[in-house]
């Protein structure tokens, strides 16, 4: 049985920093890339960060680039995303998502992903 379990979220003020974590169980994501999204109350899910097995392609969405970083350990099979220069806009449960397709560039779509972890609350207050 496959489980992502994330890790690391909590409650922060602008400026500050949150380091999340997703830990995998159940098999590895060799070859996979791995995701993290976000959805903020009365929203859909968006698209956060994305990156390959290997870690030399990642994505970004447009409202966190050069804000967060996102990495890997797959000796831990474990996904990271370290958060920067926080914003309120940045309220939202964070999701780690794991796909089983082989992409040739990151996957950005919802649909693209198989599965995905419970999420943890990050809440940046003004």
């Amino acid at each position: 049985q496959v489980q992502l379990v994330e890790s690391g979220g909590g409650l922060v003020q602008a400026g500050g920093s949150l380091r999340l974590s997703c830990a995998a169980s159940g098999r590895t994501f060799s070859s996979r890339y791995m995701a993290w999204f976000r959805q903020a109350p009365g929203k859909e899910r968006e698209f956060v960060a994305a990156i390959s097995w290997g870690g030399g392609s990642t994505a970004y969405a447009d409202s966190v680039k050069g804000r967060f970083t996102i990495s890997r350990d797959n000796a831990k099979n474990t996904v990271y995303l370290q958060m920067n220069s926080l914003k309120p806009s940045d309220t939202a449960v964070y999701y780690c998502a794991a796909t089983l397709g082989l992409w040739t560039s990151p996957p950005t779509g919802v649909g693209r992903y198989d599965y995905w972890g419970q999420g943890t609350q990050v809440t940046v207050s003004s």
